[in-house]
């Protein structure tokens, strides 16, 4: 095995049996890991990898290969299918659609698809809106002009609206984040262990109190709705979906709100742009999606028989398979000139929020949301700019989510 300091010395070294401990990166990796991934895709498309917690997969980069591996049905997303000798705790309580395959997926989608329509997502622009505005009324008040973009805008606005919507307004937010914080980014599988089980207790309270007090929301229009052969979503698959849907409901769109703003103030052109042209705010969230998205690879896929990638067999038995879609973004056989952040740039392509069967369902939202917010924040602040070097900020540990914990900037009213 291989643990390397510096990665044109792993690059240099060419045995077969090579694999990357990507602990061994350190912080420079959790902040740039797109030169990594770029010196992998020239060796080739599938490299073994120890991730941050120590467990061995194997990581697939570049655009085509990753893309044909996320519709691949070879790699199941169930965990029951892992292998025994994999040291992973399941990330979520439950059973939900990122944890299914066919039929079980197809059901579980078609009965939450039924209420999570884009009709429900479209209504809610006006109310995003508000609570984006008194947001930014509060953070505006700061009688010295600094704040937490995270802290102060890019997590309450999109807990707020994905609360609203499944109608948990008692949700304990500082409590929820700091799980969820544990749960996605967490290096330790005894912290992780843990907080899945508080998170399931916490859950099934929610569940039940929709239950009891049920309303015109979407938790509680999922607790009733059947399909045409009475079919429900059983307790278990409640309690998954609630998780899913509170957890990628919020947090991809809190990293996607706080990538573009950290990619607008460092790169001064393209903020120049768009403030000149605010039409171009659609390109600049799909340009964020796909220059710095905020999930680097998705949730966990394992192998049901051998698998032949670009020339390299992975095992069957349960093997952990991991997609860099970070990378399949950057690929400069699909994307021209991928490493420069344009917002002009044609939009579409991108594989941010996924591909095939398991294409994120909250994507309208996140784009909505994302949106809403980088107009408004633009608007209300002319004069929006870092309040600390970008090498300075500390990004998320872990290979799903990706973004800075912290985003401190200064503004004038």
């Amino acid at each position: 095995m291989t643990t390397v300091n510096d990665l044109t010395t792993y690059i240099d070294n060419d045995a077969d049996d090579d694999i990357l401990d990507l602990r061994a990166l350190g912080p420079r990796f959790r902040r740039d890991p797109y030169p990594v991934y770029a010196g992998l895709r020239a060796r080739g498309p599938v490299h073994r990898v120890l991730t941050t917690t120590g467990t061995e997969a194997w990581l697939v980069v570049g655009y085509e290969h990753g893309r044909a591996a996320l519709v691949d049905p070879r790699l199941s997303k169930r965990w029951s299918h892992a292998s025994d000798a994999l040291r992973l705790i399941a990330p979520a309580p439950g059973t939900h659609m990122l944890n299914s395959d066919p039929p079980e997926h197809t059901r579980l989608r078609k009965l939450v698809v039924k209420e999570f329509t884009p009709r429900r997502v479209e209504s809610l622009a006006p109310r995003v809106q508000q609570i984006t505005d008194d947001l930014l009324d509060a953070m505006l008040a700061a009688p010295d002009g600094r704040a937490d973009l995270v802290d102060a805008f890019s997590f309450p606005l999109p807990i707020s609206v994905i609360c609203e919507l499944l109608g948990v307004p008692f949700l304990d937010r500082r409590s929820f984040r700091a799980w969820t914080d544990d749960l996605l980014s967490a290096t330790d599988p005894a912290q992780q262990e843990a907080t899945v089980a508080r998170v399931g207790r916490y859950l099934g309270e929610l569940i039940e109190e929709k239950r009891r007090h049920p309303g015109d929301d979407l938790m509680s229009a999922l607790i009733r709705t059947s399909d045409e052969d009475g079919d429900r979503l059983s307790p278990d698959e409640l309690l998954g979906t609630a998780w899913l849907l509170l957890v990628a409901g919020h947090e991809t769109t809190v990293n996607l709100i706080t990538n573009a703003v950290l990619a607008l103030l460092t790169h001064p052109d393209q903020l120049a742009a768009l403030r000149a042209d605010p039409s171009l705010v659609d390109n600049a969230v799909e340009e964020t999606l796909r220059w710095d998205g905020p999930v680097e690879t998705p949730t966990f896929r394992f192998t049901t028989e051998p698998v032949e990638i670009g020339g390299t067999v992975i095992p069957g038995g349960g093997q952990l398979v991991l997609v860099a879609l970070g990378d399949a973004d950057r690929d400069p056989a699909r994307f021209p000139d991928p490493e420069r952040f344009d917002i002009t740039r044609q939009p579409g392509g991108h594989v941010a929020f996924g591909h095939g069967l398991h294409y994120c369902l909250g994507a309208p939202l996140a784009r909505l949301e994302g949106r809403i917010a980088l107009r408004t924040l633009l608007e209300r602040c002319p004069h929006l700019a870092l309040d600390a070097h970008p090498g300075e900020l500390e990004w998320r540990p872990g290979l799903l989510i990706r973004g800075p914990y912290h985003l401190p900037v200064r503004f004038t009213r």
